[in-house]
């Protein structure tokens, strides 16, 4: 796996780095050498912030974990990512195509659970601004909101983000 990381406002020692490496290893198993992954290291207020976000065959897998002792996060967004793929692997070896003996050897400890919709919904799609979008997902009180965008004619989403800003889902061609 290839592993880039990126720190704000945080000094990685060695000693780190060799940690995120050791415990991202442990995730070779489920993806090809040429599996990118990012590694962000974040201080916010006294406390860490480890963000990994891993890109394979168009599926992403993200986690994030906020501790003191950046160790303590390393550790379990390691668990959160492994989980992830343990909990879904029959799906990402479906609809992925991830290797047919690519989750071969995890075992059956955690049952997946089937995919359920509960609830499909239908409504206009309206040409707006980005900021015409916020407005009327706060109206409705959503935390995300599709519609047209007037500026580029596409279908984008907006969402509002942690710490209160909001966040703009544009595709991509």
């Amino acid at each position: 796996m290839k592993i880039a990381i990126i720190t704000r406002k945080f000094e990685a020692t060695e000693d780190v780095k060799a940690r995120i490496e050791k415990k991202l290893a442990k995730l070779d198993k489920f993806f090809p050498k040429e599996t990118e992954a990012k590694v962000t290291l974040k201080e916010e207020g006294g406390k860490v912030r480890v963000e990994v976000t891993i890109w394979q065959g168009g599926a992403i897998f993200r986690a994030e974990e906020t501790d003191k002792e950046v160790y303590n996060a390393i550790d379990r967004v390691e668990d959160v990512l492994e989980r992830q793929i343990r909990k879904n692997r029959t799906r990402l070896a479906k609809k992925m195509h991830f290797a047919k003996d690519t989750f071969a050897d995890i075992g059956v400890d955690e049952a997946e659970d089937e995919l359920e919709i509960s609830k499909v919904k239908k409504f206009e799609i309206l040409p707006m601004t980005v900021e015409e979008a916020v407005m009327q997902m706060n109206l409705l009180s959503h935390e995300f909101y599709m519609f047209r965008n007037s500026d580029t004619g596409a279908i984008n989403v907006v969402y509002k983000r942690k710490g209160g800003s909001y966040g703009v889902i544009e595709p991509t061609e």
